[in-house]
């Protein structure tokens, strides 16, 4: 079982607040960039995992990255994993055999791989001491990462040294063994070790086992031919001729049943012995301590990277897995990688597998399972064709300890409670070693609540407590905070949408008390009142819900209540297609063959497509919005039948593109046709462009009419929250001092017009002014966050500093939802940390808003009037009073 990969929670406050003491492994991950959260924890003796992400000057970083000690008292062992046909990692760890007294602790996927062909690795293979594998085409050596039988590893380039013995004694090379692509000449070689879902295409073939010729085996032929998918069995060989190998299939065709054939094969491997295990890779990331530069090479592009490295002496294993091709990760190039992998110490580094088939998977102390610890870009796990495998020693399955934590993840709202509310908690015993040690603990609690004898944590009043779960000497515990009295929830989905009856959604209820502290309530603690005839409703044991489609159409709410804090949740069932755009202004649609036509019916918009593969295509005059719910997108297209195939184009919630194409225009005339939308699209999405690849010829498409397959649901229910610091005019100028922002405004001791103010400090508040000016993915938010992070340093410093007020102008196409959420966990640890006041300035905003979060008070003032701002850095209850005057 796969447990998704846990939020990471920001760095201590000494970290954010003080650069400089920022850990070496941090600070050597990348040259420009700044890490901006970090998790780790031992996976096993000699085995810590490290999760972090980095904020570098052009994109987002996400990094899982294993340091395991291959020559200490661990008794840590890389090993070869899977080589049955292509399946995820996830899949051959489950059935890797460790062998006695050991078990499966991580693993990582492997080598490149005939994804499209036989979905057999490319490069070579060894595991258990026994080459499975040679790369292909021919026997040359190729780069490879091996463990040799002192455990240490290395990255190497093994060959083949093999031979066929023909009877009367010829000796013919062998070019092959289990290779995914076959040499142009010779023999290759095919035995039960075949890691591949079909042989590739061979030419004359024949069966050998024990020493002699078995029998004479049809052709293998390519993909347009009959297939032959069957590896050998046990104990026989498969002898075939390269395909177009004339001299190599008479040698095999003379061969009778009963004659005599020797076929050996063995690893060589250059610059040492040969590895016990060794897994194929393709570029090499750093040689002799040198990063490599592989610029102006077509595979140096940013992608999803998995990469594996060493120490000089071959102790220290280094494995990288770095997410990409999402908003939340870029990728790094190749060169990018080893420069990565140089500083973070690796003196030789190998690139493998990456894309969507990164994936990287860890054990949790206690737990049978490993979890899956990436994000792999393609969503689910990719089925891939090797990888490498860590075990450890079992233990002894004595308790030595517990792992205390709440059901439904480990994040921070999971760790806090509402008075009078509770939280499920979970002990999973481990042994010496960290493996799996069954048996119940008994449960207690300290501080601010008690521990029931299931684990339930039950929050009595505000302030801190611990729960612990002991076991003779065994004992685990998990801090917890009891945040003020609930003030408000709200659901993780305004409005459920489900396409079908039995299709099912889920959402859980989140808590804020008064200061915008925010925690997940737990299905126990919530009264729900919906309909029970057309949806089922029930706990999904992970701390929020399951919404269940019980009829094929239908509308409703669901109500839910936690003591005097309630919130109404809209549901539906079934499609119905809601209106996007007629294009009555396709006039207005411009690009390349773009032009308004007859539509279906009024106006449409036609592409011209002048030749075979040509492209065109029309930008919107401004973005279309999608509603938020949507599943597909329709559209009428007037096909000609060439075989153009159109394309929806869409920007999502951060801007990020998303393309939706659609099928081959193969018929003539009107029809309406269905774009479904990526699960993965974050809304709200736009749609920015239509475009179109022409067919096999010329051809021109006419569109009309974009509409939305939608579930019907009413509009959420936007609660109106009213934040106590917008105040009156009196409470402003009760204040010791006041500021004004837009028009000036008497008593004010200055006016705010702008955020390109450098930073200063005024009677107790240091400002600081960030310039969002520049995209955040285009080095404005790594100079925003380092000025940011500066700035808290030095009010954390100042004695006579009792808040920092950050200003910045209104942005949201620059500054991203991921900057935005960094700030507020920054300012928020901060307040925490030093017991210092944060605010966040907001100018030239649409409207007048107030609210808070986690203690952070923002404001958002508007363009026009006039927002006159009361301020005492050293209150004892709000320190700043706001009002707005249009």
């Amino acid at each position: 079982m796969l447990s998704p990969r846990p939020l990471l929670p920001v760095l201590l406050a000494v970290l954010l607040l003080t650069p400089a003491a920022a850990p070496a492994h941090a600070v050597a991950a990348g040259a420009d960039g700044i890490e901006t959260a970090r998790t780790g924890r031992q996976i096993a003796p000699g085995i810590r995992l490290e999760s972090y992400d980095r904020l570098e000057s052009d994109r987002w970083l996400r990094i899982d990255e294993l340091l395991v000690d291959l020559g200490g008292s661990g008794g840590v062992r890389a090993e070869y994993l899977g080589g049955r046909g292509p399946a995820t990692v996830a899949e051959s760890a489950a059935r890797h055999p460790a062998g006695p007294g050991r078990r499966v602790v991580a693993a990582v996927n492997g080598d490149f791989f005939d994804i499209r062909g036989t979905g057999a690795p490319l490069g070579p293979g060894l595991g258990g001491g026994r080459l499975l594998h040679s790369a292909g085409p021919g026997p040359a050596a190729a780069p490879a990462v091996g463990f040799g039988a002192d455990g240490l590893g290395r990255v190497l380039r093994i060959g083949l040294d093999g031979s066929v013995t023909l009877p009367g004694g010829a000796v013919r090379p062998l070019t092959g063994y289990n290779a995914a692509r076959p040499a142009a000449g010779g023999l290759c070689a095919y035995t039960a070790d075949w890691p591949g879902t079909r042989l590739p295409a061979l030419g004359t073939a024949v069966e050998v086992r024990g020493g002699r010729v078995a029998a004479a085996a049809p052709p293998v032929r390519g993909r347009r031919g009959p297939l032959r998918r069957e590896r050998p069995e046990p104990g026989t060989t498969l002898l075939a001729a390269a395909a177009g190998d004339g001299a190599a299939a008479a040698e095999l065709a003379a061969l009778r049943p009963g004659d005599a054939v020797a076929v050996a094969a063995r690893a060589v491997a250059g610059g040492g012995p040969v590895p016990v295990a060794a897994v194929g890779g393709r570029e090499a990331l750093v040689v002799a301590g040198v990063p490599q530069d592989h610029d102006g090479e077509p595979n140096n592009t940013a992608a999803p990277r998995t990469a594996v490295g060493f120490s000089r002496d071959g102790r220290r294993l280094r494995i990288l897995a770095v997410d990409g091709r999402q908003r939340d990760s870029g990728g790094l190039t190749l060169t990018a990688l080893g420069a990565m992998m140089h500083r973070l110490g690796s003196y030789e580094a190998l690139n493998l597998d990456g894309g969507g088939s990164t994936t990287l998977l860890a054990g949790l102390s206690g737990a049978t399972d490993l979890a899956l610890e990436n994000s792999p870009s393609d969503g689910p796990l990719r089925p891939v064709s090797n990888g490498i495998v860590l075990t450890a020693p079992a233990g002894s399955g004595r308790t030595a300890g517990f792992r205390v934590e709440p059901v439904g993840g480990t994040a921070e709202e999971f760790t806090r409670v509402f008075p009078g509310l509770g939280r499920t908690l979970t002990a999973t015993g481990y042994d010496a070693l960290l493996g799996p040690a069954p048996g119940a603990p008994v449960w207690f609690a300290q501080g601010a609540g008690t521990v029931g004898p299931g684990g339930v944590f039950h929050a009595v009043r505000p302030g801190r407590a611990t729960a612990h779960a002991r076991r003779a000497t065994a004992h685990g515990a998990l801090a917890l905070t009891v945040l003020g009295p609930l003030a408000r929830i709200r659901p993780t989905r305004s409005r459920i949408g489900l396409a079908q009856q039995g299709e099912t959604a889920g959402f859980r209820l989140t808590g804020y008390d008064a200061q915008g502290a925010a925690a997940v309530v737990e299905p126990r603690d919530v009264a729900l009142e919906f309909d029970r005839s057309r949806w089922s409703v029930t706990d999904d044991g992970r701390g929020g819900f399951t919404v269940t489609a019980l009829v094929p159409q239908a509308t409703g709410h669901l109500r839910a209540a936690v003591g005097a804090a309630t919130v109404q949740i809209p549901l539906g069932v079934g499609l119905v297609t809601l209106p996007v755009t007629d294009l009555a202004d396709a006039g207005e649609w411009t690009g390349p063959g773009a032009s308004a036509a007859q539509g279906h019916p009024g106006a449409g918009l036609a592409l011209e497509l002048p030749r075979a593969g040509a492209q065109g295509g029309a930008a919107a005059p401004r973005p279309v919005p999608v509603p938020e719910l949507a599943r597909a997108l329709t559209l009428w297209v007037d096909g000609d039948g060439s075989g153009a195939r159109p394309t929806v184009e869409l920007a999502d919630a951060d801007g990020a593109a998303v393309k939706v194409p659609g099928p081959a225009v193969d018929w003539t005339g009107w029809r309406e046709v269905a774009f479904a939308l990526p699960a993965t699209a974050q809304p709200p999405l736009a749609v920015t462009r239509f475009s179109a690849v022409a067919g096999t010829g010329p051809g021109r498409l006419a569109l009309d009419t974009l509409g939305a397959r939608t579930p019907p649901t009413g509009p959420a229910a936007v609660p109106v929250v009213r934040d106590p610091v917008a105040a009156t005019e009196a409470a402003v100028r009760a204040r010791p001092w006041r500021f004004a922002v837009g028009e000036g405004a008497a008593g004010a001791d200055f006016v705010l017009t702008g955020a390109g103010r450098p930073g200063f400090v005024h009677r107790g508040v240091r400002f600081l002014s960030l310039d969002t000016a520049s995209p955040t993915l285009a080095g404005g938010g790594l100079s925003r966050i380092r000025a940011l992070r500066e700035a808290l340093a030095a009010a954390a410093r100042e004695p006579a500093t009792g808040a920092l007020a950050v200003v910045r102008t209104y942005a949201p196409a620059a500054v991203d939802r991921k900057e935005s959420a960094l700030t507020d966990r920054l300012l928020a640890e901060f307040r925490r940390t030093t017991g210092k006041r944060a605010a966040v300035l907001t100018l030239a905003a649409p409207e007048f808003a107030a609210a808070r979060s986690e203690g952070v008070l923002s404001v958002a003032a508007p363009r026009t009037g006039r927002t006159l701002v009361g301020v005492d850095a050293f209150a004892r209850g709000d320190w700043l009073a706001v009002r707005h005057t249009p």
